[in-house]
């Protein structure tokens, strides 16, 4: 037990579940070398003074009992009947039960202390990573002391950040596809699947398509977006339909457009009007979300009210794009002027900034970016001159080829657009010896060919 704190060997066991050989063994070693819960020093522990301080870590749904929720405790204790505070959604819930469970039986327990795993029932809020403590009032405590420290040690990060644990980091999705329901009827059941689903999987992404009124599934990849489609059938009943899988791509502009637009409406005997001068821009730094400016006469006597509606209609126009409808990135906006007629509702001042924005994106030098992927393959020695060659075709960058044991491991980069369908490629090329990993990268832009390709391909021309 002290060799295995101290960090100077690991413990190694060997059995087999299948054959039931070597598995007590195992479970006495987890509790005689392994620390218990006052043995671990956890940084942030000193900060919550022995409050509650806890992890949902995984979320199921069960149709008698609604959303199951699993809980890691580090400080503190829970019982049945108490109200705890979710840090990540700022809301408080009630613990109705606590179950310890052993497969698929749930024993109901009085209470869970700290190092302990067990299954709460009747949160509705709570997702998958959200950080638990007893009360608002502890957790602003914490946030203090936590500050207290920070200042000591003259550190820069976020006070509500310290106290989160560590949940799940979550890439952007970079697949998406339409779903559909079998009836017209049956949407609503659709729309309850998708949103317990999101719960358990914050990877999943769902939303609406503005135009065509769609539900739209974005995901990490083929395989997910498979499964998602599976466990809709099996666990609700729904036989659904996928639309085909799609690139998530991003645009951008290239050089700085300037645009002016007015807004006049009279709605029953109401007059409004908005006058809005704006420059769009390329930024240096790459940034996700749109750079918001504003000009020194805007900005002085600008009401609250007006710019979180600019923003509104900043951020709403920077969601479609004018070449393919995806997402703007990497864009700076800085409003010269502003006019508002007294009485104009925030509605259309929102409404004049995104047409604005739109008019000038449209007079603007256009970029499509596409995502681009590490990409990992350990493949043998004998097979690796058919995937190099198979890369090449793919647009695929080679950083480097090790070598591990028997096998290369080959290092580089390919757009996603290109790895579609790659692990039945690959397992042909390689008579299914070989496996891959995937990571996104980063958005990089794409070359005036393949734009115009892709471009030619959505609007239904043909490409010579």
């Amino acid at each position: 037990h002290r060799v295995t704190l101290a960090q100077t060997a690991v413990p190694v066991l060997c059995g087999s579940a299948l054959k039931n050989k070597g598995v007590q063994p195992l479970l006495d070693a987890i509790t005689m070398y392994l620390p218990s819960p006052e043995e671990r020093k956890y940084e942030f522990l000193q900060w919550y003074k022995g409050d509650l301080c806890a992890l949902a870590f995984k979320v199921l749904h069960d149709k008698q009992r609604g959303p199951l929720v699993f809980m890691r405790i580090y400080s503190g204790m829970i019982k049945p009947q108490s109200a705890i505070y979710n840090i990540n959604g700022n809301c408080t819930e009630r613990v109705s039960r606590l179950l310890l469970p052993f497969a698929d039986q749930h024993i109901e327990i009085p209470s869970l202390t700290a190092g302990n795993i067990a299954l709460t029932v009747g949160l509705k809020h709570t997702a998958t990573g959200d950080t638990i403590a007893s009360s608002k009032s502890s957790a602003l405590a914490a946030a203090r002391r936590a500050g207290r420290e920070g200042e000591k040690q003259h550190r820069q990060n976020n006070e509500a950040e310290r106290l989160l644990l560590a949940g799940v980091e979550i890439p952007e999705p970079v697949f998406f596809c339409t779903i559909e329901p079998p009836s017209v009827a049956r949407q609503p059941d659709l729309d309850y699947a998708l949103k317990c689903l999101q719960r358990e999987d914050p990877s999943l992404k769902v939303k609406q398509d503005p135009d065509s009124g769609q539900t739209v599934l974005c995901g990490m990849g083929e395989l997910h977006i498979e499964i998602i489609h599976d466990r809709i059938k099996r666990e609700y009943g729904l036989e659904t339909y996928l639309g085909p899988l799609q690139v998530a791509y991003r645009e951008t502009i290239l050089n700085a457009v300037r645009a002016t637009d007015t807004l006049d409406r009279t709605l029953g005997d109401k007059r409004h009007l908005v006058t809005v001068d704006l420059e769009v821009k390329p930024t240096e730094t790459p940034s996700v979300t749109p750079i918001i400016k504003y000009a020194p006469s805007v900005s002085e006597d600008l009401p609250k009210v007006s710019q979180e509606a600019i923003e509104n209609g900043i951020h709403s126009a920077c969601l479609q794009g004018p070449l393919l409808g995806s997402p703007i990135q990497d864009v700076a906006i800085t409003l010269h002027s502003l006019i508002i007629h007294p009485g104009t509702s925030t509605t259309m001042i929102s409404a004049c900034v995104s047409r604005c924005i739109q008019k000038a994106l449209k007079k603007a030098d256009k970029q499509v970016l596409e995502p681009l992927m590490n990409l990992e393959v350990t493949v043998m020695g004998d097979y690796l001159s058919p995937v190099l060659a198979d890369l090449a075709q793919r647009r695929g960058t080679i950083q480097e080829i090790q070598t591990r044991q028997e096998n290369k491991i080959v290092i580089g980069f390919v757009p996603l657009a290109e790895i579609m369908g790659y692990s039945t490629v690959l397992r042909t090329l390689t008579s299914g010896s070989a496996t891959f990993a995937l990571e996104l990268c980063n958005y990089q832009a794409m070359n005036p060919q393949d734009q115009a390709t892709l471009l030619g391909r959505r609007s239904g021309l043909n490409q010579v």
